[in-house]
């Protein structure tokens, strides 16, 4: 493995990461205690191992569509895969508590409208967070519409849960209004984890069996340069983040999640300007305690500090903190548009990538299945339209 030297890091925005990060700790130490100081240090490892590891989302959807690729897609499965080896047993034996959510219209209907805004937008939930904190002023107006999404998106909820499903799917299927499904607690975590194992692998075998038909061969990965300075191969980039994972639950209690806050960052910013917000349905019960508390007592709003400070620190270390202040018509029109598209949907649908997606399955929980299936093809439209927009 190639060691890139010292030299090649640039000194400000490492030394602006550190700052940041040592005031968040400090300040979350102080007036949260002890488990958000170590959701700063978490969310740090995961925004310096999403930035060298480019994992995103987003780009491995893209690619097994347009041009059937799938290397980046098999690493989102080991990611999961690690994971789960670790989760389902922790949710099955100790308190730490999964996400076993509903599937609803709403639901449905969210994920099908994240899956089409992140191709636009350009970055997943996560994505979003490390690529704007690696620099790019670009991300950061899709992450400015993703909090405005995301805020419009709490007041419509309730509505979308008024919504059941047509009356020939609920006497098909047995369901009514919603249905979830837990397959740790129904199957127990060996069986389950088999299960999902068994699926993700099929689905691997299958990519395989498209790429080779395809190209004739398969595409290598990335290879890590510097663990310090990157890049990494997203071998490095999925074992790092499955230990962003099993920490968060360790430490929080819960899976990773990231979109959330974007709600409840906009609804502090519209309750401060004089939005009346904690008299919408979707912030009352235990969501008007997050509202009205503290931000650092937030441990997703802490964690997303976090990534985005560990990401700037590995953007110096790269030497590729490189913002760039002139923008096209073409490219804020569509920050824009995918960053309302994510945030709205991310609220229907429990959450992005990482809160829905991956916390859904590494949870053992229907919703994230039925997630991946419909952002997935949300994805693939808006690939489609975009190439017909020449976009």
């Amino acid at each position: 493995m190639a060691i890139a030297t010292v030299k090649t890091a640039q000194v400000k925005p490492v030394f602006a990461a550190g700052a940041i990060l040592l005031i968040l700790f400090i300040a979350a130490a102080m007036i949260a205690g002890q488990k958000q100081a170590l959701a700063v240090l978490i969310g740090a490892l995961a925004g310096f191992s999403l930035y060298h590891a480019s994992f995103g989302f987003t780009a491995a959807w893209r690619r097994i569509f347009a041009e059937q690729r799938g290397v980046g897609l098999r690493y989102q499965f080991l990611l999961i895969i690690l994971t789960c080896a670790v989760s389902f047993p922790l949710i099955y034996y100790t308190s730490a508590r999964g996400f076993v959510l509903p599937v609803s219209v709403g639901m449905l209907f969210g994920s099908l409208m994240f899956g089409f805004g992140m191709q636009f937008g350009g970055g997943c939930g996560s994505g979003t967070l490390f690529v704007a904190g690696g620099g790019s002023t670009r991300m950061c107006i899709t992450l400015a519409f993703f909090v405005i999404g995301s805020l419009i998106g709490s007041a419509h909820v309730p509505w979308w849960n008024t919504i059941a499903f047509p009356d020939a799917v609920q006497s098909t299927f047995g369901v009514g209004d919603r249905f979830s499904y837990g397959m740790i607690t129904r199957l127990g975590p060996l069986s389950a984890f088999l299960w999902l194992t068994g699926i993700l692998g099929a689905i691997a075998v299958f990519t395989v069996w498209l790429e080779k038909r395809k190209h004739g061969d398969l595409e290598p990965p990335r290879k890590t340069t510097s663990l310090i300075h990157g890049p990494w191969s997203p071998r490095e980039g999925a074992i790092a983040l499955a230990i962003v994972g099993i920490l968060s639950l360790l430490v929080i209690g819960q899976p990773w999640g990231v979109t959330f806050a974007f709600a409840v960052w906009g609804a502090k910013i519209a309750s401060f300007v004089g939005v009346d917000v904690a008299s919408w349905p979707y912030w009352s019960g235990w969501r008007a305690g997050v509202l009205e508390n503290n931000v650092l007592n937030h441990s997703v709003s802490v964690m997303n500090f976090g990534i985005m400070a560990g990401a700037l620190a590995a953007a110096g270390l790269a030497a590729k903190f490189n913002p760039i202040w002139t923008l096209s018509r073409v490219e804020i029109s569509t920050a824009i548009f995918g960053g309302l598209l994510m945030g709205y949907g991310a609220r229907l649908a429990y959450g992005c990538n990482i809160g829905a997606y991956l916390g859904g399955l590494v949870s053992g929980s229907a919703h994230g299945w039925a997630w991946a299936v419909m952002a997935f093809i949300g994805s693939c439209l808006a690939v489609a339209c975009k190439r017909r927009l020449g976009i």
